[in-house]
């Protein structure tokens, strides 16, 4: 089913897009909450564990009481923090990650039936905002996430959390680069930075998938897209292992807890990109939109897979395998994808 261009849709008015942007903040946060249970349970499984099991059936209502205690914890703001900066810190980081999710293909378009009242022949969109820049404009506001963690260790009167928003933003601007340079060869052969001409160049089925001409900048992806969410092996912004908990130290409650809500959305953005960008989108035929559920949720699942196979690395190799191992690899591939398409 081949995506659809915005001029041959129904007209596309300001309460379908108003609705689509409550649409994806309820269900990706929902999805964020529930992926919370799943990463568990899947961490049990294969380290030979239960997980949550006490609150529900299997275990299901630990979202509830996870929820509860977020919204009921006492939030502390430290005596010397920077009190306005120290609060907005978090807001910055989920509010980013949703915004990304503006120009990024969720769920299928539909129409409201006609029977509901008030909003009954409102087409919703399945992009809230078709941008002819739209992967450029996701890179960006996940970039400007950073200003998040950044803003949350500064703000504290804590050297720790300074020293951990030092190691974020090295972290993530060095990474930035990667994820870049390795999306560049794929936008060189498509000829366009929109979500919607990606699908469409890979509409011919599996042999037309990207990820057959570009292996090596889906695999540059992928790692950079880890190292980006905060994900094992690269989980060295806040860091369950150590003693203090980088830029989010000083947090508790429900402020603590925004900084992960961004990050679950981080996830799921990754996972969108790389099946729309890579491994053709929902072009097949018949079953289309379930096609991309179940690319989005292997690559989901690979993150927690990766945390539960992978030890945490080092800071120093951390960066030694970005600047002097991925970062040369991306550059390579960009000039061959370029002679190759000049020849």
């Amino acid at each position: 089913m081949e995506t659809t261009l915005v001029q041959n849709l129904p007209e596309v008015t300001a309460a379908g897009v108003i609705i689509k942007a409550i649409i994806i903040l309820a269900v990706i946060s929902a999805i964020a909450g529930f992926g919370t249970y799943i990463e568990r349970k899947v961490l049990a499984f294969m380290q030979r564990r239960l997980g949550p099991m006490h609150v529900g059936p299997y275990g299901l209502l630990q979202l509830v009481a996870d929820g509860i205690k977020l919204f009921t914890k006492e939030d502390i703001v430290p005596q010397n923090a920077n009190s306005l900066i120290f609060k907005i810190a978090p807001s910055i980081t989920a509010a980013t990650a949703f915004i990304a999710l503006a120009a990024v293909p969720v769920f299928p378009d539909f129409t409201i039936p006609e029977w509901i009242p008030l909003l009954g022949g409102v087409f919703v969109p399945s992009i809230a905002a078709d941008l002819n820049i739209g992967i450029l404009f996701v890179l960006g506001m996940m970039a400007a996430g950073l200003y998040g963690p950044l803003l949350a260790g500064m703000a504290q009167a804590n050297k720790w959390g300074i020293i951990g928003a030092a190691r974020t933003a090295i972290q993530f601007l060095s990474y930035e680069v990667v994820t870049g340079l390795s999306i560049l060869a794929p936008i060189m052969l498509v000829g366009s930075l929109s979500f919607v001409d990606f699908n469409n160049a890979q509409a011919g089925g599996i042999s037309h998938w990207l990820i057959w001409q570009q292996p090596v900048a889906f695999v540059l992806f992928l790692i950079a897209g880890f190292a980006e969410t905060n994900r094992t092996p690269f989980d060295l912004l806040e860091h369950e292992a150590e003693i203090v908990s980088g830029y989010a130290t000083e947090y508790s409650g429900m402020r603590w807890g925004m900084f992960f809500i961004g990050e679950y959305a981080n996830m799921i953005t990754i996972s969108i990109i790389a099946a729309v960008v890579f491994l053709g989108g929902y072009s097949e035929v018949g079953i289309g939109w379930l096609t991309i559920i179940l690319k989005v949720g292997f690559f989901f699942f690979l993150m927690l897979w990766v945390r539960a196979a992978w030890p945490h690395v080092r800071p120093d190799q951390l960066m030694w395998l970005c600047w002097k191992v991925l970062m040369p690899i991306a550059v390579i591939n960009v000039v061959i994808t370029g002679i190759v398409m000049m020849v």
